[in-house]
């Protein structure tokens, strides 16, 4: 079999590895849920070659990311539940509906018109989808209301984001900042509280109330969290990388150095070249 241009070739490719006779040991015993993070994976690899600036690992992992659709897909023929042509078919017909200014006729001629009218009709589409769920007996309480749009198998960060633009959309909303930052201190006071108790429980609840605010004062200050904290990440990852070095070129080894040593050097990577 010969590598193609053509989506054809991938979804053949998929049938012969799951094929039960002739087809990957390895590939014909998987479900959704064991490649489930794969595709979460592969996601992020996408993300990783948009940041690097690589246009050759874009392209491939793209197609890795692709085929995680396929395998998705192929799964789901198999057990009776869709393909991949009805995929292909569900996000067509989404994309037509939600663009009506440019496959129909709409009004929506400006960024703002056309951002509301999305919202509109995937509030139509929210609707429609519940009352498929409740059909299939397939509702749950928190799937329903204001917030149900809002996918909980999010990354955490994600959702707390999605969460936040769905309650502004109400009015259950900051008007400023400013508030936001008294209310990270106060946060940063409960978990110091719940730091003295010991009590890991109360912690972790803490700790999950501080992040939730330093998103929300994110979204106000419109730098999305995920990207800022992948920029800090990329910064730790240099400097970090500018101590392992200066180490190494004076024969020393992190395990060696201790933390008065990585300190200093970690200020002069502030100030140098890994900044």
């Amino acid at each position: 079999m010969l590598p193609s241009k053509d989506i054809s070739r991938l979804i053949e490719i998929m049938a012969a590895l799951r094929q039960p006779e002739t087809g990957c040991p390895w590939d014909i015993v998987q479900t959704f849920e064991t490649i489930k993070p794969y595709t979460l994976e592969e996601a992020y690899e996408v993300a990783d070659a948009i940041d690097r600036n690589d246009p050759d690992d874009l392209c491939e992992e793209l197609g890795d990311l692709l085929l995680q659709v396929v395998f998705h897909a192929r799964i789901a023929e198999e057990a009776g539940l869709f393909s991949f042509g009805d995929v292909v078919e569900a996000i067509t017909r989404k994309m037509i509906r939600r663009h009506p200014h440019v496959f129909a006729r709409s009004d929506a001629d400006t960024p703002d018109k056309v951002k509301a009218q999305w919202d509109a009709i995937k509030k139509e589409e929210k609707a429609e989808r519940a009352t498929r769920r409740a059909a299939r007996g397939t509702a749950e309480v928190l799937n329903a209301g204001h917030l149900g749009s809002v996918p909980r198998n999010f990354p955490a960060l994600t959702e707390a984001l999605k969460l936040q633009e769905q309650a502004a959309k109400v009015g259950f909303d900051w008007a400023e900042a400013e508030p936001i930052l008294d209310k990270i201190e106060e946060e940063i006071g409960e978990l110091r509280e719940a730091l003295q108790t010991g009590q890991q429980d109360r912690i972790k609840d803490e700790l999950g109330d501080l992040i939730f605010a330093l998103v929300n004062i994110g979204r106000h200050v419109k730098s999305e969290p995920e990207e800022a904290l992948r920029g800090t990440n990329l910064k730790f990852r240099r400097r970090f990388a500018y101590i392992e070095q200066q180490l190494s070129a004076a024969g020393e080894s992190l395990t060696e150095a201790d933390l008065t040593r990585m300190e200093a050097l970690w200020q002069e990577a502030k100030t140098g070249p890994a900044t």
